[in-house]
C-alpha cells in the first residue's frame, strides 16, 4: 500500500466561446446547466497513521507520540496511539491488529524484537511501511526506516564535562538498567569518556533489579562513609529520584549528570544549590520532525534516508539559558 500522501487536485477548465449572433438565450437554464460534484475538487484524502508505543509512562515517549501527532495533523491526516504498558506481547497483538486496518504507516518505538516479529511480518505482507524510532529494530528487516538519537555521545558529553569539573578524578556512582539497551549505550559512552579520568565506580544501582528504588538506595549511600563525587544516571527519570535523595538527606559536595533533557531535569539546573549539573539532551521533538519526512517520502515513493541519528548534546549550567526550560528539544 505504498499510497501518495499528497493527491493531486484536478481542476476542470469549463471555456466559453461566445460568436456573436450564434447564441440567442445566453444565461438560460440551457446555458449554465448544474454541474455534479464528481469528487474531483474534494481536498486531498485523509491517511490514517499508527503510533506503537511500549511506555507512554516514559515522558520522552510521550513528547515523541505528541510531536509525531502535530507533524501528521498539519499535513490533514490523522494518528491513532497504542500504548502497549510495558507489555510486549500486548504490542505485537496491537501491531497484529494494526496489519488488518487501513492504516498508511506504523510509527513504532519497540520494546521485544523477538516478541513483535510475527506481527511485523504481518504489517510487511499487507504493505504497511513502518517507521523504526528510537530503539533499533537489529535483525528482523521488517522497518523501512529508522530515527534515533546518538545515544552514546548523550552519555559522552556528560562524562568529558565531569572530566573538566573533577580533574583529579574521584568516586562515581552509576544508575543504569542492565536491561535496556539505549541506557546501555548512554553508560557506556559516559564509562569511555572518563575511562583515564581517575575515577572509582564504588557503586552501580540498577532499576531493572533493585528491590527498594533507585531513592533509598541512593539515600543509603549518601547515609555512609563514602563520598561521592558525581553520580551518573542513564535517564532523567532516574535523575530526578537521585535529586530527591540528596535533597532528603541533604547530602552535598556531588554533582549528578543524566541522559534527557526533560523541562523537570533543565529547571533543577536553575537552581545553585541543587547537585544537577548536566543533561546528554535527546530530541524527540526533532526525531518526531523527521519521521513524519520520512513517511512521507516512503509512501509518495520519493527518496529517503534509511538511517537517521538526530545529534545530542550537553545542556548544563553554562548554556541552559539558549534553550530554556519549558520543553523538550
Amino acid at each position: 500500500m505504498k499510497k501518495k500522501l499528497t493527491a493531486i487536485i484536478l481542476t476542470a477548465v469549463l471555456v466559453a466561446v461566445f460568436l456573436p449572433g450564434c447564441k440567442k438565450n445566453v444565461g438560460t437554464p440551457e446555458d449554465n446547466p448544474v454541474q455534479e460534484d464528481t469528487g474531483e475538487n474534494m481536498p486531498e484524502e485523509e491517511y490514517i497513521f499508527a503510533y506503537s508505543c511500549g511506555d507512554l509512562t516514559d515522558p520522552f515517549y510521550d513528547v515523541l507520540k505528541e510531536s509525531v501527532r502535530a507533524g501528521v495533523e498539519e499535513q490533514g491526516h490523522r494518528l491513532v496511539v497504542k500504548d502497549a504498558g510495558q507489555d510486549a506481547a500486548r504490542q505485537a497483538e496491537q501491531l497484529a491488529a494494526l496489519a488488518e486496518e487501513d492504516v498508511a504507516a506504523v510509527f513504532l518505538c519497540p520494546l521485544d524484537e523477538e516478541t513483535i516479529t510475527p506481527s511485523l511480518e504481518m504489517l510487511d505482507e499487507a504493505g504497511i511501511p513502518v517507521i523504526n524510532l528510537s530503539e533499533r529494530l537489529d535483525g528482523s528487516g521488517l522497518s523501512d526506516a529508522f530515527i534515533g538519537s546518538d545515544e552514546s555521545n548523550a552519555g559522552k558529553v556528560c562524562g568529558e564535562d565531569l572530566m573538566q569539573r573533577r580533574t583529579t578524578g574521584g568516586t562515581l556512582v552509576i544508575v543504569e538498567d542492565s536491561g535496556n539497551s539505549l541506557i546501555n549505550e548512554r553508560i557506556t559512552g559516559f564509562e569511555e569518556a572518563v575511562r583515564n579520568g581517575g575515577f572509582e565506580v564504588i557503586k552501580r544501582i540498577d532499576t531493572g533489579k533493585t528491590s527498594v528504588g533507585v531513592q533509598e538506595e541512593m539515600e543509603q549511600l549518601l547515609a555512609g562513609e563514602d563520598h561521592i563525587d558525581a553520580v551518573m544516571c542513564g535517564d532523567d527519570r532516574m535523575a530526578a529520584e537521585v535529586l530527591a535523595a540528596f535533597e532528603e538527606t541533604g547530602g552535598t559536595g556531588s554533582i549528578v549528570y543524566s541522559v534527557g533533557g526533560s523541562p523537570g531535569i533543565k529547571k533543577a539546573l536553575l537552581d545553585p544549590q541543587s547537585p544537577m549539573m548536566g543533561t546528554g539532551a535527546l530530541s524527540p521533538v526533532n526525531i518526531a520532525k523527521t519521521a513524519v519526512k520520512v513517511a512521507a517520502a516512503i509512501i509518495d515513493g520519493g527518496h529517503y534516508e534509511k538511517e537517521t541519528s538526530i545529534e545530542t548534546f550537553l545542556i548544563s549550567r553554562d548554556n541552559l539559558e539558549i534553550y530554556g526550560t519549558d520543553g523538550w528539544q
